[in-house]
């Protein structure tokens, strides 16, 4: 078996062992386990089977994992994106009125459309058409978005009349467990303990079984089976419709724009920043298997629509993995094996409560948010649409919206400082979209 996977994935040649690799896809999984129990929360919102949902998350993830170690050969693991899964709820569904299969059929023009452009080339040149201050910008307020919603689910911030948001109820004990939870994930991560959320998330899970709720019963309640055969994902499989395509393309575009947006910038920046750690990179920086890559994130995609998920995307928790020594398929081959393996624990997922998987959120959150130190605020021109931007995508609860009040923002500053010849004229076209989009709610508003 150990020279067949050394042949498949040669092994020897990227300066690794069989055994580094299979720890190194364990170490990834552990980063990212997770997901099987934060993704299912977020899209069960917009009305989504839960059960069905846990079998689905594991496998797309490693299905797609497996589809990337083949095409590539890299140490890349991918699951259902995290942001990406809040905008298909929060946004999409909840907030636009769109139904779950509905957004479906627009994850799966999403992804037919990545892949044509990963096909042809075009995706670089509209990734390199949006300012590199803009990219980090919209990572850093999905981040906000994305610990936003882990401190609502979790009761640490709950609604006011007066003031639109306030503290939660920190005399409900879920409440300070989950901010336990928060504070243990951040102390483990800080300590570079390996699997630091899952193994949180488990710990507060645990403790919740002790505690009360107030209502007579346990934070957690223990699941009558530990094991259980995987539920069955036919609520959520081939799905998908094209109603709100066909019917209202107006409101259909800009939601299939900013999946193509949210979903180039995850996948462009984990690729290079996992590939770049792990010394993929050749000597001028760039990824030999740039557009295998791409085009496997392209078909991963797809495939979620399909299978009745929000987008799969690379994961950045892949440096896990890299960091442990992984440097081949073989590591993401040991991910998607295992995300297999865990669909036979769906009781004790679906038994995990908000005030365990909520601190996940907050931590995702954080990670997204330390693209921060990277901005450049000198420039009154930039700072504007970066900070409308950040602020836009938490405070509107809409990925949407805050990128395309930050891409309209940078556009009139441009003309405004006579500085338009400084920026790619795709930036301009995806401003123009925007601004259509918010004409048309204006003009739907006035009759």
């Amino acid at each position: 078996m150990t020279a067949l996977l050394q042949r498949i994935y040669k092994v020897d040649q990227s300066g690794s062992t069989v055994p580094r690799e299979l720890q190194a896809g364990a170490t990834t999984f552990a980063a990212m386990a997770y997901i099987l129990a934060v993704n299912p929360s977020i899209l069960a919102a917009a009305g989504m089977p839960q059960a069905a949902l846990i079998t689905v998350t594991a496998l797309t993830a490693a299905l797609s994992t497996l589809l990337m170690g083949w095409l590539t050969n890299y140490p890349l693991a991918l699951a259902p994106g995290m942001g990406i899964n809040a905008y298909f709820a929060f946004t999409i569904c909840l907030g636009l009125g769109v139904s779950w299969q509905s957004a479906l059929g627009l994850v799966f023009v999403n992804g037919c459309i990545f892949l044509a452009l990963s096909v042809t080339g075009i995706r670089e040149k509209i990734i390199s058409a949006i300012p590199h201050q803009l990219k980090l910008a919209i990572t850093c307020g999905i981040g906000l978005f994305i610990a936003f919603i882990g401190l609502q689910k979790g009761g640490i911030i709950t609604a006011s009349p007066a003031t639109f948001v306030t503290h939660g109820d920190f005399g409900s004990p879920a409440v300070p467990l989950c901010f336990a939870g928060i504070l243990l994930t951040a102390v483990l991560v800080t300590r570079k303990v390996p699997g630091a959320i899952i193994l949180s998330i488990l710990a507060v899970a645990v403790v919740g079984l002790v505690v009360p709720d107030g209502k007579g019963g346990h934070i957690t309640t223990m699941p009558a089976h530990l094991f259980s055969l995987p539920a069955s994902p036919a609520p959520t499989v081939l799905q998908l419709n094209f109603d709100l395509l066909l019917h209202d393309f107006g409101k259909a575009l800009p939601i299939i724009l900013t999946l193509l947006l949210v979903d180039m910038f995850d996948n462009i920046g984990t690729l290079i920043g996992v590939t770049q750690r792990a010394g993929l990179l050749d000597a001028s920086g760039k990824l030999p298997k740039a557009g295998r890559a791409l085009v496997a994130d392209s078909l991963a995609a797809i495939m979620s629509s399909l299978l009745g998920t929000s987008t799969v995307v690379s994961y950045i928790e892949s440096a896990s993995g890299v960091e442990a020594g992984g440097r081949t398929g073989l590591t993401g081959a040991t991910t998607g094996v295992l995300f297999l393996l865990a669909l036979f624990l769906t009781p004790v997922i679906l038994a995990l409560p908000p005030a365990a998987t909520a601190p996940a959120l907050v931590i995702v959150g954080i990670f997204m948010f330390q693209s921060v130190a990277q901005l450049k605020l000198d420039d009154f021109s930039e700072a504007a649409p970066i900070f409308l931007i950040i602020a836009g995508i938490p405070l509107s609860f809409s990925i949407a919206e805050g990128i395309g009040l930050g891409l309209i923002a940078y556009a009139v500053l441009r003309l405004a400082s006579g500085r338009a010849k400084e920026t790619h004229w795709l930036t301009y076209v995806l401003a123009l979209i925007f601004a259509a989009h918010l004409l048309r709610a204006l003009f739907a508003h006035l009759g």
